[in-house]
């Protein structure tokens, strides 16, 4: 398709000009999308209640908060983070200016999911964005409407050749992964983030995979049961369980299975009332395909709660399942819906292993009143992330990374972490052309002294603090007479 070729090569012409080298450039551009954001609210509002059947509050709360978050933190922070990074310098460099400097890759790549059609795209854009880079976006087709809206109106407020939008299905994304990036951030499934990944090789392209998985939910019996069936409930009924870091599956103690069956289905009703289906806080399966899949999953299981369905209405009910065999079906993929399976086990000890022995997970989640247990689960296990006594929190958290581990996922963003993704660190030493005898040291004809000189010279560092600067320099200067004395008389 030479139409994509040329869009992607426009890109690269905008960005040869320099125009996103500025900080003040970029910082117009960010205010730009801010503005987008604010003043299309009621657009997305109606584009991704088509498309997933969320309401006002879910988007602004799990769609657009993040996104001005992280705007607001890159506008206020870029000049920081895009300043010279000043770093301890090595004898050898005494003299010198060292530091680094963080400069754009130059034509990125954003590939966003369906099930937070707005976020997966524009969100990582604001770093793309912070740290100088052209990107071209690819939506999920899946999500079609919030696809369309970004690509009717993302032009009106970004630049056009730096960041245009390319929409279409999986013969589109396959023809953009032939063209040459700078870097390729992906969020989505396993399946198609080997295919990215493979793509990306021939070009020795980059990737930040934000993949998914199966992420546990450990319960421990000691815990307060109400509070912990709550913010399960929360985390993995919210979207209608479309959500990447929602708990995948519970693992408890097989004497509190059905208390964690009774608490949360009764906070089902709390949030979304005897008849889910009728509630305008509860979501729909974003298309048949998935919907198929996720009824699939449940042939065999044993429906402790929910279970009603409606494939004319993609309504899946809030669903938990009791006494769930580790090898089943539902236990071999990403759930990705309502449905929620209950795996009991003996002990943490046997939580621990049940998790190390399958792939890490995007997110791992403990509840627990002991600071011990849980402090070891995280140091015997591994994950993208983890949050204790809560789900999912840690991805709202800008300070921290987001990403995952191994086949949940390569590479982190949000907040800085998005900027240095971004951004390529580059090594800087500016040296005079002065003090020629001192640099003889390294020089030919070899001796055993200048090889001595050299070996300390490499392996004393010296951090900052202005007595130690003196000290360097005092240490600088007699370092002159000696070598004047041994090398130079």
């Amino acid at each position: 398709m030479a139409q994509i070729a040329a869009v992607v090569s426009g890109a690269r012409a905008a960005y040869n000009q320099g125009k996103t080298r500025s900080v003040e450039f970029r910082i117009q551009q960010l205010k730009a999308l801010e503005r987008m954001i604010t003043e299309k609210k009621e657009e997305f509002v109606l584009a991704l209640k088509k498309d997933l059947h969320k309401n006002p509050f879910a988007v602004e709360i799990y769609e657009m908060s993040g996104i001005l978050s992280e705007i607001s933190l890159a506008i206020n922070k870029l000049p920081v983070w895009a300043a010279p990074e000043h770093v301890p310098k090595s004898m050898m460099t005494l003299m010198d200016t060292v530091y680094i400097h963080r400069e754009p890759l130059g034509v990125v790549l954003i590939i966003g999911a369906w099930n937070y059609p707005l976020a997966t795209v524009v969100q990582p854009l604001v770093g793309a964005i912070a740290a100088g880079n052209a990107a071209i976006l690819k939506p999920s087709e899946v999500s079609v409407n919030t696809a369309q809206l970004l690509g009717e109106i993302l032009p009106q407020y970004l630049d056009k050749d730096l960041y245009p939008i390319i929409n279409g299905g999986p013969t589109v994304a396959t023809e953009v992964l032939k063209n040459p990036f700078d870097h390729i951030l992906y969020t989505g499934g396993t399946n198609v983030g080997r295919i990215v990944m493979e793509a990306a090789a021939k070009n020795l392209t980059p990737v930040t995979l934000e993949l998914g998985g199966k992420s546990p939910c450990y319960v421990d019996k000691d815990c307060d049961l109400d509070v912990a069936c709550r913010r399960i409930a929360w985390g993995r009924y919210t979207n209608s369980g479309q959500t990447c870091i929602a708990p995948d599956y519970i693992l408890c103690d097989k004497s509190v299975q059905d208390e964690l069956v009774k608490k949360i289905s009764t906070t089902i009703v709390e949030f979304y009332g005897a008849d889910p289906q009728k509630s305008p806080d509860y979501g729909r399966i974003v298309n048949q395909r998935h919907f198929k899949r996720l009824m699939s999953l449940l042939e065999g299981a044993k429906v402790a709660y929910g279970g009603q369905n409606n494939e004319e209405d993609l309504y899946i009910a809030p669903t938990i399942v009791t006494d769930v065999d580790p090898n089943s079906k539902i236990m071999q993929e990403e759930i990705f819906g309502p449905l929620l399976p209950i795996v009991t086990v003996a002990s943490a000890d046997e939580a621990i292993g049940f998790i190390n022995k399958r792939d890490k997970p995007l997110a791992l989640y403990i509840f627990s009143r002991d600071k011990k247990l849980i402090k070891r689960m995280i140091a015997e296990t591994s994950s993208g992330g983890v949050t204790a006594n809560d789900c999912m929190i840690h991805y709202s958290v800008d300070t921290l990374p987001f990403g995952g581990v191994g086949k949940s996922g390569i590479g982190a963003y949000h907040g800085k972490f998005s900027f240095e993704t971004f951004s390529h660190r580059r090594a800087c030493v500016l040296k005079s052309l002065g003090f020629e005898k001192l640099n003889s040291v390294r020089y030919a004809p070899a001796t055993d002294s200048k090889q001595k000189w050299t070996l300390w010279l490499l392996k004393k560092r010296r951090g900052g603090g202005k007595m130690r600067l003196i000290a360097l320099a005092l240490l600088g200067a007699l370092f002159a007479v000696m070598m004047k004395f041994y090398f130079f008389k």
